[in-house]
């Protein structure tokens, strides 16, 4: 295997940067990658992955190969150990990160706490099951019409929790597509009888990496990771949909934006954007809290412009969060990323519910 991932490494061009060693564990030998410390320090100084396309000059928009290279570097310079029993599993793993990059830049909708909807052709809502896919209609195909419109389809309603799960899922359907098709049918399945949402979609399809008490660098993302921005001020953070935001990292310091795809967010602005909700929250005519977006817009702008107020606002939400319930010196970058789990036939790891729950 050690030969076989050097052989991929080369395919990128990296195999000249990579250490090799090997660590006894749990009986056997695991071998470890990872780019040497003089060009860790020179290319992610402090694990700061975001300035990995400027300093490499890597396309990943027009080169798919650049995106490759920027995700496996990113991996490769981390605090973290990126586990897989196999290059098979590896070279997955990968392509679903590519595949949720794509799919993060081309998604595009409408931001909705209290409502949401779906292409009716494609899909069904019940209270029970939730959006399911209608009978005979393929998985992946209805999550980009969700997510992905035509300009013959207006957009559809989503919170930023729900939009991010669909981005992941069809970046993983996409993959069992193309290694493992007997998953992919179990997953359809699964969407024709009840859609996963919130903590069982989590543990059926995701892995958490980093903790509170272990956490990630700041500035630490790999493109295709889930990454939670929480909302520091509690005051705002009462306003349903505004507890904090779900993203993609989109490589090149870049996050998505679900409801301008051609606006992604880099960290400075998501930061900003996330501050100012505490400054645009109002009662409206039924005494429920809001936040007034447009207002947001506008005070995001100013802050932009002002330098002395944008270093003050990012000295405030650059910082780790707190636990939940938490609202002191905080600011909003998580401790942790998540990640899709394993999905080739020998190893996938998937954990869907009891076999009740899905139809045969």
């Amino acid at each position: 295997m050690q030969q076989s991932c050097l052989d991929y490494l080369q395919t990128l061009g990296l195999d000249l940067y990579v250490v090799v060693t090997r660590h006894h564990a749990q009986g056997d030998y695991r071998i470890r990658f990872r780019i040497s410390e003089v060009f860790s320090r020179e290319w992610a100084p402090r694990f700061d992955t975001t300035q990995l396309c400027a300093k490499l000059e890597l396309d990943t928009i027009a080169k798919s190969g650049d995106l490759e290279r920027e995700i496996v570097l990113a991996m490769l310079v981390g605090p973290v150990v990126f586990v897989y029993p196999s290059l098979d599993e590896l070279r997955s793993a990968v392509r679903i990160r590519k595949n949720i990059v794509r799919n993060g830049r081309k998604t595009t909708l409408a931001f909705h706490t209290e409502e949401a909807n779906r292409p009716e052709d494609y899909w069904s809502w019940s209270e029970e099951s939730g959006f399911v896919v209608k009978p005979g209609k393929s998985l992946i195909a209805a999550l980009e019409k969700a997510t992905q419109p035509d300009s013959s389809r207006p957009l559809c309603a989503f919170s930023c929790a729900r939009a991010s799960e669909y981005v992941m899922l069809l970046g993983i359907a996409q993959e069992l597509a193309n290694c493992n098709p007997q998953l992919l049918d179990r997953l359809q399945r699964q969407w024709e009888n009840k859609a996963l949402v919130s903590t069982e979609f989590n543990e059926a399809f995701l892995q958490e990496y980093g903790s509170l008490s272990d956490p990630l660098p700041e500035r630490y993302y790999v493109p295709g990771d889930r990454v939670w921005f929480r909302n520091p001020d509690e005051h705002s953070s009462n306003v349903p949909g505004y507890e904090g935001s779900w993203v993609i990292y989109l490589g090149n310091g870049l996050f998505t934006n679900f409801w301008k795809k051609d606006k992604p967010f880099n960290l400075l602005t998501k930061c900003v954007e996330m501050y100012h909700w505490r400054n645009a929250v109002y009662e409206d005519s039924d005494g429920q809290l809001k936040v007034n977006d447009d207002l947001v817009e506008e005070l995001t702008y100013q802050s932009l412009q002002n330098r002395v107020e944008l270093q003050d606002i990012l000295a405030k939400m650059l910082r780790l969060r707190e636990p939940a319930g938490v609202y002191r010196d905080g600011g909003c970058i998580d401790a942790t990323r998540e990640h899709a789990r394993w999905v080739r036939p020998a190893t996938a790891d998937l954990r869907f519910p009891q076999a009740s729950d899905t139809p045969t």
